[in-house]
């Protein structure tokens, strides 16, 4: 479903990741781990264009990333970052948004739908009056991932999203996105969801190297 063939990323002067490759099948949940610094959320960010590589190439369901395909790849993904940006003013238009362009124009959920899918993420019906930039970060990770199930979206790319999570609110974005039929790419430190993963990959000196579970080494 994700294909990395020989990347580089460099920042500046520094080389995150020098000619490796890595591979997800449709339904991996995959974690990548290392120190600060090291490329991780770069690597996330680089299957949808958001930071470019220096070297290989990037497939996502068999097109490869580039110019011409990047719309087509980010219509399929949903990527979580730490602070993701809603993009409109109150949490019901941000939810709503995609639904106004062309490509999800009648597709647009009901009422009933949205407070189901609120709700499954431990999230009240009342946030969708509130201004988004007045909601907490979790609530912003979580808003994103309704928007992202509304969508109908089942490729993942999750940076740090229980970080800010309560016990419950954690469980309850993990039943989500451990979904059989979600692929998913993330970084985490959080021992559950590293646990819950059923591959591991760490990045050690600018190579990704698959390790099995209990012998990871984060920094």
């Amino acid at each position: 479903m994700i294909n990395f063939e020989n990347i580089t990323l460099r920042v500046q002067q520094q080389t995150l990741l020098d000619g490796t490759s890595l591979h997800l099948a449709p339904g991996d949940k995959l974690v990548v781990r290392g120190p600060s610094g090291c490329g991780k959320s770069s690597l996330l960010k680089c299957v949808i264009g958001m930071f470019p590589i220096a070297g290989g190439s990037v497939h996502v369901d068999g097109m490869e990333l580039s110019a011409n395909h990047i719309p087509q790849i980010r219509g399929r993904i949903a990527y979580i970052g730490q602070e993701p940006v809603l993009g409109a003013e109150s949490v019901r238009e941000a939810l709503l948004l995609p639904f106004t362009f062309k490509a999800h124009h009648g597709n647009q959920p009901d009422e009933k739908e949205i407070f189901q899918t609120l709700e499954r993420l431990h999230l009240p019906s009342s946030i969708l009056s509130k201004p988004s930039k007045r909601i907490s970060g979790g609530e912003k990770q979580r808003v994103a991932i309704a928007r992202a199930l509304l969508l109908g979206k089942n490729i993942f790319l999750a940076d740090e999203t229980t970080s800010a999570l309560d016990p419950g609110s954690k469980a309850a974005v993990m039943a989500e996105l451990f979904r059989p039929e979600t692929t998913l790419l993330s970084v985490s430190h959080d021992p559950d969801w590293i646990d819950a993963c059923n591959r591991i990959v760490e990045i050690r000196h600018a190579d990704l190297q698959e390790t099995g579970k209990g012998d990871g080494h984060d920094g």
